[in-house]
């Protein structure tokens, strides 16, 4: 199962976010295997919060060079996007209480991801959906580097929405088959 979640995963990421270049900082990071992929097998918000603080230790102890960022998927729960967007709130304090420096941010995809005043259907959601629900680990540092090297960082939300605007929910279903 965990192979499965995580061969998935990559397809997303190597279709969509790289494919599409929904981010454009992923790509490096794939090229050179620095993105660490778990799959939790928590099946309770405890046994997923103990995951996520395992995970967020692994991330501050490891080296940059090897692993910059982690995708920790959720096959067995939080299949439901609101009970996955209310859990994200103990995500964050399990980040304070693990990483009190502020060295780590959580950025958060669903494959149910819908922004406050969109359709569920909307093509705008699909910039932050993926195949399980998904806490992406990220370091501050990089994060604060890629926006200094990347001109208009601001705009690569609106730049997202247009390119999903054009593909289309069929053209999205049609790439990701």
């Amino acid at each position: 199962m965990s192979d499965e979640v995580i061969a998935r995963t990559q397809q997303w990421l190597e279709r969509a976010v790289i494919g599409l270049n929904l981010c454009p900082f992923a790509k490096a990071e794939h090229v050179h295997g620095r993105i660490r992929y778990v799959v939790s097998q928590a099946q309770s918000s405890q046994d997923l919060l103990q995951d996520l603080e395992q995970e967020i230790a692994y991330l501050i102890a490891a080296e940059p060079q090897k692993t910059e960022t982690t995708l920790l998927m959720v096959p067995h729960m939080l299949g439901d996007f609101l009970d996955y967007n209310d859990f994200l709130a103990d995500a964050d304090d399990c980040l304070e209480r693990a990483d009190p420096e502020g060295h780590l941010q959580i950025a958060s995809f669903h494959p149910h991801y819908q922004f406050a005043g969109t359709a569920p259907d909307a093509i705008d959601n699909y910039t932050n959906r993926a195949p399980y629900p998904t806490l992406h680990l990220l370091r501050e540092a990089s994060v604060a580097r890629a926006v200094e090297s990347f001109p208009d960082a601001a705009d690569i939300y609106e730049r997202n929405i247009a390119t999903l605007r054009q593909l289309g929910l069929a053209g999205w279903k049609t790439m990701m088959a």
